[in-house]
């Protein structure tokens, strides 16, 4: 075992994009487990669009990183010693560790990890957080009915993925959205999406027309900004919109009001949608269906996923800043250990 830990801490608050300065390396003692506690070593960890929120001291759903703070993140974790009869050493966890080597846990909010259901690293990836995200988000909110279409924005990421090709086994057609005609062909080819066009294209509402005939029953919202302006027209009367993310509009540092935002509410009203925000912590209930859901979707090849690596804890920081402008091509992850050896 090594005989020291790093950590990253958040030393400013950004305005705008985050900044490598923003973020602090430091090296610390390995800690020592009380009573009751566990000594974790961290194997992976998920990089998601959210810890921007985290970082900025505006009111939101969860408590900002404090200034000096270790940055907040879901990880799996190897349990190195143990003072807690739940946990062993040896066994390997989901845990909310966040952006450092080594950890103390009393044991709450720790989940053992069955490394049956696939390889660790999905605990965080498609059998973790994103794919419950957009298990839920797509089937609870959005409701796709076979036919229906559903367009998704950041096609290819970890969220995003999972929710066009669970439309597709739910019979309705998926749309996707993304950066660039990798990861277009990508989401076409390698995923089984109807279409895919790219964000960038300058002809994005058109082209999205076209591959909507129909109009857009579900719009997944992850992005915002000009792909939301792009949907907006084309949404059918009782179209759904869950509102996972506006990763868009997460560095904007004045609000500004948009030019459909007057037409919004009137068309809220005329096509009588439904939208709606939701935070995954909404449907801890149904975690259960989508573990067993999820886990046969990916043994039967019906759900596929693909994991972007970075490698070591240090790497980290220049890896959140390429997540907010799409660097990233499937699930972000820092490999910060070797897995349990």
């Amino acid at each position: 075992m090594p005989q020291s830990a790093k950590r990253v801490v958040l030393v400013s608050r950004p305005v705008g994009e985050p900044k490598l300065s923003d973020f602090r390396i430091e090296d610390c003692a390995i800690p020592t487990p009380g009573n009751g506690e566990v000594l974790l070593r961290t194997i992976w960890l998920s990089l998601d669009p959210y810890m921007r929120g985290r970082m900025s001291e505006g009111p939101s759903y969860a408590a900002p990183v404090p200034i000096g703070g270790v940055m907040e993140g879901g990880t799996v974790c190897e349990v190195m010693a143990s003072n807690n009869p739940g946990f062993a050493k040896g066994d390997v966890v989901l845990a909310r560790a966040g952006w450092q080597t080594h950890s103390i846990s009393d044991g709450k909010g720790l989940a053992k990890i069955d490394p049956k259901l696939g390889p660790v690293s999905t605990a965080v990836g498609v059998l973790g957080m994103p794919g419950m995200t957009a298990y839920t988000g797509l089937l609870d909110i959005g409701k796709p009915q076979p036919g229906e279409t559903v367009v998704v924005a950041a096609a290819s990421g970890a969220v995003g993925s999972a929710v066009g090709q669970i439309a597709r086994i739910k019979g309705a057609r998926a749309i996707g959205i993304a950066g660039g005609r990798e990861k277009c062909d990508y989401v076409k080819r390698e995923l089984g999406f109807d279409d895919c066009i790219d964000h960038r294209d300058p002809n994005l509402a058109a082209r999205l027309k076209e591959a909507c005939p129909k109009g857009i029953d579900v719009y997944f919202e992850n992005v915002g900004g000009a792909v939301f302006e792009a949907v907006f027209p084309l949404l059918n009367a009782f179209a759904r919109v869950p509102v996972c993310g506006l990763i868009a509009q997460y560095n904007d540092t004045e609000a500004s009001v948009p030019k459909w935002a007057s037409s919004l509410m009137r068309n809220v009203l005329t096509k009588r949608l439904t939208i709606r925000g939701f935070i995954v912590s909404d449907f801890a209930a149904r975690h259960g269906d989508f573990l067993r859901d999820m886990s046969q979707w990916v043994r039967q090849g019906k759900v596929k996923h693909r994991e972007f690596i970075t490698e070591g804890l240090d790497s980290a920081p220049a890896a959140f800043i390429g997540l907010l402008k799409g660097a990233n091509f499937g699930k972000q992850l820092v490999r910060v250990g070797p897995d349990k050896g």
